[in-house]
Protein backbone atom coordinates (compact mmCIF):
# COMPACT_ATOMS: atom_id res chain seq x y z
CA UNK A 1 0.00 0.00 0.00
CA UNK A 2 1.01 3.61 -0.49
CA UNK A 3 3.85 4.74 1.78
CA UNK A 4 4.29 1.37 3.54
CA UNK A 5 7.84 -0.02 3.67
CA UNK A 6 8.55 -3.73 3.27
CA UNK A 7 8.47 -5.69 6.53
CA UNK A 8 7.00 -2.65 8.24
CA UNK A 9 5.96 -4.73 11.26
CA UNK A 10 9.66 -5.16 12.07
CA UNK A 11 10.03 -1.38 12.43
CA UNK A 12 9.23 -0.91 16.12
CA UNK A 13 11.21 2.09 17.38
CA UNK A 14 11.94 5.68 16.43
CA UNK A 15 15.50 4.60 15.59
CA UNK A 16 14.17 1.98 13.12
CA UNK A 17 11.98 4.62 11.52
CA UNK A 18 14.84 7.10 11.12
CA UNK A 19 17.13 4.39 9.70
CA UNK A 20 14.85 3.92 6.67
CA UNK A 21 14.26 7.68 6.26
CA UNK A 22 10.50 7.12 6.41
CA UNK A 23 8.29 9.72 4.74
CA UNK A 24 4.61 9.96 5.70
CA UNK A 25 2.20 10.10 2.75
CA UNK A 26 -0.71 12.51 3.28
CA UNK A 27 -4.18 11.00 3.80
CA UNK A 28 -5.71 12.20 0.53
CA UNK A 29 -2.69 10.93 -1.41
CA UNK A 30 -2.86 7.55 0.37
CA UNK A 31 -6.52 7.21 -0.57
CA UNK A 32 -5.79 8.19 -4.14
CA UNK A 33 -2.76 5.93 -4.68
CA UNK A 34 -4.36 2.91 -3.01
CA UNK A 35 -7.55 3.38 -5.04
CA UNK A 36 -5.52 3.50 -8.26
CA UNK A 37 -3.67 0.34 -7.22
CA UNK A 38 -6.93 -1.56 -6.59
CA UNK A 39 -8.44 -0.33 -9.85
CA UNK A 40 -5.38 -1.45 -11.81
CA UNK A 41 -5.55 -4.89 -10.20
CA UNK A 42 -9.35 -5.00 -10.75
CA UNK A 43 -9.85 -5.73 -7.05
CA UNK A 44 -12.86 -4.79 -4.91
CA UNK A 45 -12.58 -1.19 -3.75
CA UNK A 46 -15.59 -0.96 -1.48
CA UNK A 47 -16.33 -4.44 -0.05
CA UNK A 48 -19.81 -5.03 1.40
CA UNK A 49 -21.25 -1.99 -0.42
CA UNK A 50 -24.06 -3.44 -2.57
CA UNK A 51 -26.26 -1.87 -5.24
CA UNK A 52 -24.17 1.24 -5.94
CA UNK A 53 -22.02 0.00 -8.85
CA UNK A 54 -23.57 2.27 -11.48
CA UNK A 55 -23.77 5.58 -9.64
CA UNK A 56 -22.44 6.02 -6.10
CA UNK A 57 -19.21 4.04 -6.52
CA UNK A 58 -18.12 5.88 -9.71
CA UNK A 59 -18.86 9.16 -7.87
CA UNK A 60 -16.73 8.04 -4.88
CA UNK A 61 -13.91 7.06 -7.24
CA UNK A 62 -13.98 10.49 -8.87
CA UNK A 63 -14.02 12.30 -5.52
CA UNK A 64 -11.09 10.32 -4.08
CA UNK A 65 -9.02 10.62 -7.26
CA UNK A 66 -9.68 14.38 -7.14
CA UNK A 67 -8.68 14.68 -3.48
CA UNK A 68 -12.10 15.97 -2.43
CA UNK A 69 -13.76 16.17 0.94
CA UNK A 70 -17.17 14.54 0.52
CA UNK A 71 -20.78 15.24 1.50
CA UNK A 72 -22.97 12.09 1.39
CA UNK A 73 -26.68 12.84 1.15
CA UNK A 74 -29.24 10.10 1.66
CA UNK A 75 -32.10 8.87 3.81
CA UNK A 76 -31.77 6.75 6.89
CA UNK A 77 -30.26 3.29 6.34
CA UNK A 78 -28.52 3.90 3.00
CA UNK A 79 -25.03 2.83 4.18
CA UNK A 80 -23.59 6.37 4.25
CA UNK A 81 -21.51 5.78 7.38
CA UNK A 82 -20.64 2.25 6.27
CA UNK A 83 -19.24 3.67 3.01
CA UNK A 84 -16.89 5.99 4.91
CA UNK A 85 -15.82 3.25 7.31
CA UNK A 86 -15.15 0.94 4.34
CA UNK A 87 -13.02 3.60 2.65
CA UNK A 88 -10.96 3.96 5.84
CA UNK A 89 -10.45 0.20 6.19
CA UNK A 90 -9.69 -0.46 2.53
CA UNK A 91 -7.88 2.61 1.23
CA UNK A 92 -5.86 3.93 4.17
CA UNK A 93 -2.32 2.55 4.57
CA UNK A 94 -0.84 1.59 7.94
CA UNK A 95 1.19 4.47 9.43
CA UNK A 96 3.70 4.60 12.32
CA UNK A 97 2.73 6.54 15.45
CA UNK A 98 4.20 6.84 18.90
CA UNK A 99 2.66 4.01 20.89
CA UNK A 100 -0.61 4.84 22.67
CA UNK A 101 -0.74 8.43 21.44
CA UNK A 102 -4.29 9.77 21.35
CA UNK A 103 -3.62 12.12 18.43
CA UNK A 104 -1.86 9.61 16.13
CA UNK A 105 1.51 11.29 16.65
CA UNK A 106 3.93 10.40 13.88
CA UNK A 107 7.46 11.56 14.85
CA UNK A 108 8.24 12.18 11.18
CA UNK A 109 5.66 15.00 11.28
CA UNK A 110 8.14 17.06 13.25
CA UNK A 111 10.68 19.33 11.56
CA UNK A 112 14.12 17.72 11.65
CA UNK A 113 15.60 20.50 13.78
CA UNK A 114 12.87 20.16 16.41
CA UNK A 115 13.18 16.36 16.61
CA UNK A 116 16.96 16.59 16.97
CA UNK A 117 16.65 19.17 19.77
CA UNK A 118 14.35 16.81 21.72
CA UNK A 119 16.66 13.83 21.18
CA UNK A 120 19.66 15.90 22.34
CA UNK A 121 17.79 17.43 25.31
CA UNK A 122 18.29 20.96 24.04
CA UNK A 123 15.91 23.44 25.58
CA UNK A 124 15.06 25.39 22.47
CA UNK A 125 11.95 27.31 21.51
CA UNK A 126 9.84 25.06 19.34
CA UNK A 127 7.53 26.15 16.55
CA UNK A 128 4.01 27.35 17.12
CA UNK A 129 2.53 24.32 15.36
CA UNK A 130 1.18 21.22 17.07
CA UNK A 131 3.14 18.35 15.50
CA UNK A 132 2.95 15.83 18.33
CA UNK A 133 1.38 16.02 21.77
CA UNK A 134 3.37 17.06 24.87
CA UNK A 135 3.02 13.45 26.12
CA UNK A 136 4.73 12.17 22.96
CA UNK A 137 7.48 14.81 23.27
CA UNK A 138 8.07 13.54 26.81
CA UNK A 139 8.31 9.91 25.58
CA UNK A 140 10.86 10.85 22.92
CA UNK A 141 12.85 12.86 25.47
CA UNK A 142 12.89 9.94 27.92
CA UNK A 143 13.45 7.03 25.51
CA UNK A 144 15.35 8.67 22.65
CA UNK A 145 15.79 6.34 19.64
CA UNK A 146 14.21 3.48 21.61
CA UNK A 147 10.86 5.28 21.70
CA UNK A 148 8.29 2.64 20.79
CA UNK A 149 6.11 3.08 17.75
CA UNK A 150 3.14 1.10 16.49
CA UNK A 151 1.63 0.81 13.02
CA UNK A 152 -2.06 1.68 13.01
CA UNK A 153 -4.32 0.67 10.17
CA UNK A 154 -7.22 2.52 8.60
CA UNK A 155 -9.84 1.12 10.97
CA UNK A 156 -8.18 2.92 13.89
CA UNK A 157 -7.86 6.14 11.91
CA UNK A 158 -11.60 6.45 11.29
CA UNK A 159 -13.22 8.93 13.67
CA UNK A 160 -17.02 8.90 13.69
CA UNK A 161 -18.95 11.72 15.33
CA UNK A 162 -22.74 11.85 15.47
CA UNK A 163 -23.83 15.48 15.39
CA UNK A 164 -26.15 16.14 18.30
CA UNK A 165 -27.33 19.46 19.74
CA UNK A 166 -25.21 18.94 22.87
CA UNK A 167 -21.89 18.71 20.98
CA UNK A 168 -19.80 21.77 21.83
CA UNK A 169 -17.05 23.59 19.97
CA UNK A 170 -14.67 22.32 22.67
CA UNK A 171 -15.64 18.73 21.82
CA UNK A 172 -14.47 19.39 18.26
CA UNK A 173 -11.32 21.49 18.77
CA UNK A 174 -10.21 20.59 22.32
CA UNK A 175 -10.12 22.43 25.62
CA UNK A 176 -8.12 23.36 28.70
CA UNK A 177 -8.05 20.31 30.97
CA UNK A 178 -8.35 21.41 34.60
CA UNK A 179 -7.15 17.97 35.77
CA UNK A 180 -3.89 18.35 33.84
CA UNK A 181 -3.44 21.84 35.26
CA UNK A 182 -3.93 20.56 38.81
CA UNK A 183 -1.91 17.35 38.49
CA UNK A 184 1.06 18.63 36.50
CA UNK A 185 1.10 22.13 37.85
CA UNK A 186 1.27 23.54 34.33
CA UNK A 187 0.16 27.04 33.49
CA UNK A 188 -3.44 27.40 32.36
CA UNK A 189 -2.69 28.58 28.82
CA UNK A 190 0.29 26.43 27.93
CA UNK A 191 -0.06 23.59 25.46
CA UNK A 192 0.61 21.03 28.22
CA UNK A 193 -2.86 21.79 29.60
CA UNK A 194 -4.55 21.06 26.24
CA UNK A 195 -6.84 18.06 25.88
CA UNK A 196 -7.39 17.14 22.20
CA UNK A 197 -10.84 17.28 20.65
CA UNK A 198 -12.32 15.00 18.03
CA UNK A 199 -10.62 16.73 15.11
CA UNK A 200 -7.12 16.13 16.48
CA UNK A 201 -8.03 12.57 17.49
CA UNK A 202 -8.73 12.00 13.78
CA UNK A 203 -5.25 13.24 12.76
CA UNK A 204 -3.87 11.47 9.67
CA UNK A 205 -7.21 9.72 9.19
CA UNK A 206 -10.81 10.20 8.14
CA UNK A 207 -13.14 12.42 10.13
CA UNK A 208 -16.80 11.54 9.55
CA UNK A 209 -19.52 13.73 11.02
CA UNK A 210 -22.97 12.20 10.76
CA UNK A 211 -26.04 14.45 10.29
CA UNK A 212 -23.99 17.64 9.75
CA UNK A 213 -27.05 19.98 9.53
CA UNK A 214 -27.82 19.25 13.20
CA UNK A 215 -24.74 21.29 14.22
CA UNK A 216 -25.52 24.94 14.82
CA UNK A 217 -23.65 27.54 12.71
CA UNK A 218 -21.05 28.34 15.38
CA UNK A 219 -19.89 24.73 15.47
CA UNK A 220 -19.94 24.49 11.69
CA UNK A 221 -17.55 27.46 11.56
CA UNK A 222 -15.03 25.42 13.57
CA UNK A 223 -15.14 22.76 10.84
CA UNK A 224 -14.99 25.39 8.10
CA UNK A 225 -11.57 26.53 9.34
CA UNK A 226 -10.22 23.00 8.86
CA UNK A 227 -11.68 22.65 5.36
CA UNK A 228 -10.65 26.13 4.29
CA UNK A 229 -7.21 26.46 5.88
CA UNK A 230 -6.39 22.90 6.93
CA UNK A 231 -5.80 24.26 10.42
CA UNK A 232 -7.46 25.83 13.45
CA UNK A 233 -6.64 27.49 16.76
CA UNK A 234 -8.39 27.06 20.08
CA UNK A 235 -8.70 29.03 23.29
CA UNK A 236 -5.76 31.25 24.17
CA UNK A 237 -3.08 28.84 22.97
CA UNK A 238 -0.58 30.50 20.62
CA UNK A 239 -0.55 27.20 18.72
CA UNK A 240 -1.75 26.17 15.25
CA UNK A 241 -3.39 22.74 15.02
CA UNK A 242 -3.36 20.81 11.72
CA UNK A 243 -5.50 17.63 11.82
CA UNK A 244 -4.45 16.59 8.27
CA UNK A 245 -7.65 14.58 7.85
CA UNK A 246 -9.98 13.84 4.98
CA UNK A 247 -13.43 15.11 5.82
CA UNK A 248 -16.69 13.23 5.19
CA UNK A 249 -20.11 14.51 6.23
CA UNK A 250 -23.57 12.99 5.91
CA UNK A 251 -27.06 14.46 5.84
CA UNK A 252 -30.69 13.58 5.21
CA UNK A 253 -32.05 15.12 1.98
CA UNK A 254 -34.69 17.05 3.95
CA UNK A 255 -32.01 18.83 6.01
CA UNK A 256 -29.62 19.13 3.08
CA UNK A 257 -32.07 21.14 0.96
CA UNK A 258 -33.36 23.25 3.85
CA UNK A 259 -31.97 26.78 3.60
CA UNK A 260 -29.59 27.64 6.42
CA UNK A 261 -29.14 24.12 7.74
CA UNK A 262 -25.54 24.03 6.49
CA UNK A 263 -23.73 27.37 6.36
CA UNK A 264 -22.96 28.38 2.80
CA UNK A 265 -19.13 28.49 3.03
CA UNK A 266 -19.02 24.98 4.54
CA UNK A 267 -21.55 23.71 2.00
CA UNK A 268 -19.33 25.10 -0.77
CA UNK A 269 -16.06 23.66 0.53
CA UNK A 270 -17.36 20.11 0.78
CA UNK A 271 -16.29 19.69 -2.80
CA UNK A 272 -18.14 16.50 -3.86
CA UNK A 273 -21.82 16.02 -3.01
CA UNK A 274 -22.83 12.40 -3.58
CA UNK A 275 -26.44 11.18 -3.32
CA UNK A 276 -27.10 7.65 -2.07
CA UNK A 277 -30.30 5.63 -2.52
CA UNK A 278 -32.09 2.52 -1.34
CA UNK A 279 -31.52 -0.82 -3.16
CA UNK A 280 -33.15 -0.65 -6.59
CA UNK A 281 -33.71 -4.41 -7.00
CA UNK A 282 -35.15 -7.19 -4.86
CA UNK A 283 -31.89 -9.13 -5.27
CA UNK A 284 -29.77 -6.26 -3.90
CA UNK A 285 -32.16 -5.91 -0.95
CA UNK A 286 -31.88 -9.66 -0.27
CA UNK A 287 -28.07 -9.57 -0.45
CA UNK A 288 -27.86 -6.66 1.99
CA UNK A 289 -30.27 -8.35 4.43
CA UNK A 290 -28.31 -11.61 4.34
CA UNK A 291 -24.96 -9.80 4.65
CA UNK A 292 -25.90 -7.60 7.60
CA UNK A 293 -28.28 -9.77 9.65
CA UNK A 294 -26.78 -11.29 12.79
CA UNK A 295 -28.47 -14.68 12.97
CA UNK A 296 -27.66 -17.94 14.71
CA UNK A 297 -27.14 -21.13 12.72
CA UNK A 298 -30.28 -21.41 10.64
CA UNK A 299 -31.74 -22.46 7.29
CA UNK A 300 -33.06 -19.50 5.29
CA UNK A 301 -35.21 -20.23 2.25
CA UNK A 302 -34.59 -17.83 -0.61
CA UNK A 303 -38.36 -17.51 -1.12
CA UNK A 304 -38.85 -16.34 2.48
CA UNK A 305 -35.96 -13.91 2.06
CA UNK A 306 -37.54 -12.73 -1.19
CA UNK A 307 -40.93 -12.19 0.49
CA UNK A 308 -39.19 -10.13 3.20
CA UNK A 309 -37.23 -8.02 0.68
CA UNK A 310 -40.38 -7.49 -1.40
CA UNK A 311 -42.16 -6.28 1.74
CA UNK A 312 -39.47 -3.66 2.36
CA UNK A 313 -39.53 -2.42 -1.23
CA UNK A 314 -43.34 -2.24 -1.28
CA UNK A 315 -43.25 -0.25 1.97
CA UNK A 316 -40.98 2.27 0.23
CA UNK A 317 -43.38 2.57 -2.68
CA UNK A 318 -46.68 3.06 -0.88
CA UNK A 319 -48.18 6.52 -0.51
CA UNK A 320 -49.45 5.59 2.96
CA UNK A 321 -45.87 5.70 4.31
CA UNK A 322 -43.99 8.98 4.72
CA UNK A 323 -41.26 8.51 2.11
CA UNK A 324 -39.46 11.71 3.12
CA UNK A 325 -38.50 9.99 6.37
CA UNK A 326 -37.45 6.88 4.47
CA UNK A 327 -37.74 3.14 5.10
CA UNK A 328 -34.35 1.90 6.25
CA UNK A 329 -32.74 -1.31 4.98
CA UNK A 330 -32.43 -2.13 8.68
CA UNK A 331 -36.14 -2.98 8.64
CA UNK A 332 -35.33 -6.01 6.48
CA UNK A 333 -32.14 -6.85 8.42
CA UNK A 334 -33.92 -6.80 11.75
CA UNK A 335 -36.84 -8.61 10.13
CA UNK A 336 -34.72 -11.62 9.15
CA UNK A 337 -33.26 -11.73 12.66
CA UNK A 338 -36.82 -11.78 14.05
CA UNK A 339 -37.94 -14.53 11.65
CA UNK A 340 -35.07 -16.78 12.71
CA UNK A 341 -35.78 -16.00 16.36
CA UNK A 342 -39.49 -16.79 15.88
CA UNK A 343 -38.71 -20.11 14.19
CA UNK A 344 -36.44 -20.97 17.10
CA UNK A 345 -39.05 -19.93 19.68
CA UNK A 346 -41.95 -21.88 18.18
CA UNK A 347 -40.36 -25.07 16.78
CA UNK A 348 -36.61 -25.40 16.81
CA UNK A 349 -36.03 -25.55 20.57
CA UNK A 350 -38.78 -28.07 21.34
CA UNK A 351 -38.03 -30.37 18.35
CA UNK A 352 -34.24 -29.85 18.22
CA UNK A 353 -34.38 -28.48 14.68
CA UNK A 354 -32.34 -25.89 12.83
CA UNK A 355 -34.46 -22.68 12.84
CA UNK A 356 -36.15 -22.43 9.43
CA UNK A 357 -38.42 -19.40 8.94
CA UNK A 358 -41.74 -20.03 7.16
CA UNK A 359 -44.64 -17.92 5.91
CA UNK A 360 -46.54 -18.69 9.11
CA UNK A 361 -43.79 -16.85 11.06
CA UNK A 362 -44.08 -13.62 9.12
CA UNK A 363 -46.73 -12.02 11.33
CA UNK A 364 -43.91 -11.21 13.77
CA UNK A 365 -42.55 -8.61 11.31
CA UNK A 366 -44.99 -6.04 12.72
CA UNK A 367 -42.42 -5.76 15.50
CA UNK A 368 -40.02 -3.97 13.12
CA UNK A 369 -42.53 -1.62 11.44
CA UNK A 370 -40.28 1.41 12.01
CA UNK A 371 -41.70 3.92 9.58
CA UNK A 372 -44.00 6.92 9.70
CA UNK A 373 -47.47 7.02 8.14
CA UNK A 374 -48.39 9.84 5.79
CA UNK A 375 -52.10 9.67 4.91
CA UNK A 376 -53.59 8.66 8.27
CA UNK A 377 -52.89 9.06 11.97
CA UNK A 378 -49.52 7.53 12.79
CA UNK A 379 -50.80 5.15 15.47
CA UNK A 380 -49.53 1.65 16.25
CA UNK A 381 -52.84 0.17 15.12
CA UNK A 382 -52.77 1.96 11.75
CA UNK A 383 -49.13 1.09 11.21
CA UNK A 384 -49.77 -2.62 11.85
CA UNK A 385 -52.81 -2.52 9.55
CA UNK A 386 -50.84 -0.95 6.67
CA UNK A 387 -47.81 -3.19 7.17
CA UNK A 388 -49.88 -6.38 7.43
CA UNK A 389 -51.50 -5.59 4.09
CA UNK A 390 -48.07 -5.00 2.50
CA UNK A 391 -46.76 -8.28 3.93
CA UNK A 392 -49.81 -10.11 2.52
CA UNK A 393 -49.25 -8.67 -0.97
CA UNK A 394 -45.56 -9.60 -0.84
CA UNK A 395 -46.39 -13.18 0.16
CA UNK A 396 -48.92 -13.36 -2.67
CA UNK A 397 -46.32 -12.27 -5.28
CA UNK A 398 -43.67 -14.65 -3.98
CA UNK A 399 -45.97 -17.68 -3.78
CA UNK A 400 -47.51 -17.19 -7.22
CA UNK A 401 -44.04 -17.46 -8.76
CA UNK A 402 -43.99 -21.09 -7.57
CA UNK A 403 -47.17 -21.90 -9.42
CA UNK A 404 -46.25 -20.55 -12.85
CA UNK A 405 -46.75 -23.02 -15.71
CA UNK A 406 -48.54 -25.59 -13.53
CA UNK A 407 -50.87 -27.91 -15.41
CA UNK A 408 -54.46 -26.67 -14.93
CA UNK A 409 -55.71 -30.25 -14.65
CA UNK A 410 -53.44 -30.82 -11.62
CA UNK A 411 -54.70 -27.62 -9.99
CA UNK A 412 -58.33 -28.65 -10.55
CA UNK A 413 -57.66 -32.12 -9.13
CA UNK A 414 -56.20 -30.49 -5.99
CA UNK A 415 -59.37 -28.43 -5.60
CA UNK A 416 -61.52 -31.55 -5.99
CA UNK A 417 -59.60 -33.59 -3.42
CA UNK A 418 -60.04 -30.86 -0.81
CA UNK A 419 -63.85 -31.22 -1.01
CA UNK A 420 -65.01 -30.67 2.55
CA UNK A 421 -61.51 -31.28 3.94
CA UNK A 422 -59.28 -28.73 5.64
CA UNK A 423 -55.47 -28.56 5.61
CA UNK A 424 -54.30 -27.15 8.92
CA UNK A 425 -51.10 -25.15 9.25
CA UNK A 426 -49.39 -23.95 12.40
CA UNK A 427 -46.10 -22.44 13.38
CA UNK A 428 -45.66 -25.25 15.88
CA UNK A 429 -46.45 -28.03 13.43
CA UNK A 430 -43.49 -30.03 12.05
CA UNK A 431 -43.13 -32.47 9.17
CA UNK A 432 -43.65 -35.73 11.00
CA UNK A 433 -45.08 -35.82 14.51
CA UNK A 434 -48.16 -38.01 14.66
CA UNK A 435 -51.51 -36.91 13.22
CA UNK A 436 -50.83 -33.22 13.71
CA UNK A 437 -48.10 -32.96 11.07
CA UNK A 438 -47.73 -31.83 7.47
CA UNK A 439 -46.66 -35.31 6.35
CA UNK A 440 -49.71 -37.06 7.79
CA UNK A 441 -52.04 -34.45 6.26
CA UNK A 442 -50.43 -34.66 2.82
CA UNK A 443 -51.16 -38.41 2.80
CA UNK A 444 -54.82 -37.42 2.47
CA UNK A 445 -54.08 -34.93 -0.35
CA UNK A 446 -52.25 -37.01 -2.95
CA UNK A 447 -52.28 -34.41 -5.71
CA UNK A 448 -51.13 -31.65 -3.38
CA UNK A 449 -48.35 -33.96 -2.19
CA UNK A 450 -47.40 -34.57 -5.83
CA UNK A 451 -47.12 -30.81 -6.43
CA UNK A 452 -45.00 -30.30 -3.28
CA UNK A 453 -42.60 -33.07 -4.30
CA UNK A 454 -42.42 -31.71 -7.86
CA UNK A 455 -41.44 -28.27 -6.58
CA UNK A 456 -38.69 -29.50 -4.23
CA UNK A 457 -36.10 -29.48 -6.99
CA UNK A 458 -37.23 -26.01 -8.05
CA UNK A 459 -36.66 -24.79 -4.49
CA UNK A 460 -33.20 -26.40 -4.34
CA UNK A 461 -32.36 -24.76 -7.65
CA UNK A 462 -33.41 -21.32 -6.36
CA UNK A 463 -31.20 -21.81 -3.29
CA UNK A 464 -28.22 -22.75 -5.46
CA UNK A 465 -28.72 -19.85 -7.86
CA UNK A 466 -28.83 -17.31 -5.04
CA UNK A 467 -25.71 -18.83 -3.48
CA UNK A 468 -23.89 -18.08 -6.76
CA UNK A 469 -25.12 -14.48 -6.66
CA UNK A 470 -24.04 -14.04 -3.02
CA UNK A 471 -20.54 -15.55 -3.23
CA UNK A 472 -18.88 -12.75 -5.30
CA UNK A 473 -19.90 -10.37 -2.51
CA UNK A 474 -18.21 -12.60 0.09
CA UNK A 475 -21.54 -13.10 1.84
CA UNK A 476 -21.77 -16.20 3.99
CA UNK A 477 -24.06 -18.70 2.25
CA UNK A 478 -24.02 -21.32 5.00
CA UNK A 479 -27.63 -20.57 5.96
CA UNK A 480 -28.77 -21.05 2.33
CA UNK A 481 -27.56 -24.66 2.10
CA UNK A 482 -30.16 -27.45 2.30
CA UNK A 483 -29.75 -28.47 5.93
CA UNK A 484 -33.07 -30.14 6.72
CA UNK A 485 -35.17 -31.72 3.95
CA UNK A 486 -38.22 -32.02 6.20
CA UNK A 487 -38.13 -28.36 7.21
CA UNK A 488 -37.76 -27.52 3.52
CA UNK A 489 -40.91 -29.55 2.78
CA UNK A 490 -42.84 -27.79 5.56
CA UNK A 491 -41.93 -24.35 4.29
CA UNK A 492 -42.64 -25.35 0.70
CA UNK A 493 -46.04 -26.78 1.63
CA UNK A 494 -47.02 -23.44 3.20
CA UNK A 495 -45.81 -21.53 0.12
CA UNK A 496 -47.84 -23.71 -2.27
CA UNK A 497 -50.99 -23.63 -0.12
CA UNK A 498 -50.79 -19.84 0.05
CA UNK A 499 -50.17 -19.57 -3.69
CA UNK A 500 -53.26 -21.69 -4.45
CA UNK A 501 -55.35 -18.99 -2.76
CA UNK A 502 -54.27 -16.46 -5.41
CA UNK A 503 -54.44 -18.41 -8.64
CA UNK A 504 -56.93 -17.60 -11.38
CA UNK A 505 -59.29 -19.39 -11.08
CA UNK A 506 -58.92 -19.58 -7.33
CA UNK A 507 -58.23 -23.08 -5.94
CA UNK A 508 -58.23 -22.59 -2.15
CA UNK A 509 -59.47 -20.20 0.51
CA UNK A 510 -57.69 -19.48 3.78
CA UNK A 511 -59.90 -19.76 6.85
CA UNK A 512 -59.06 -19.55 10.54
CA UNK A 513 -59.03 -23.35 10.76
CA UNK A 514 -56.75 -23.75 7.72
CA UNK A 515 -56.97 -24.03 3.92
CA UNK A 516 -60.23 -25.19 2.28
CA UNK A 517 -61.55 -25.55 -1.25
CA UNK A 518 -62.50 -22.22 -2.80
Amino acid sequence: MSGVPEDYNDIKTLGDLLSINYKLVAVKEQLRQNLISLMEKKQTRYPEIIGYDDDVIPALDRAILSGHDVFLIGQIGQAKTKIVETIAQTLLSPIPVIKNSITNDCPMDMPQKELVSILEDKDENHSLKFYVSPESVEKISDNKLDTKIEWIEGKRRFKYVLATPDISVKDLVGYIDAVKVAKKGVEMYKIESYSPGQLMQAKHGIFCIDELPVLDPRKQVALLSVLQEGRFTTGSYPVIFEPRTTFFATANPIDYTHSGKVIEPLYDRLKSHIHTHYPKTITDEMLIILQEAEISKSFVLVSILEALATTIQKTRNTSQVNQERGVSVRLGIHGLELLVGEAQRTRALSHKLIPTPRLSDMHCLNQVAKFELAEMDDTIENRVKVFSKIIGNSIKETCLKFLENIDSALLESIKQEFGQNTFEISQKMVWSNGKASYYSQLENFKNLKKLVEAKLEHMRQKQGEFEKVAKPHNISVESLGIQDENELRCALTEIILEGLCWTTPKILDKKEAGYVSA
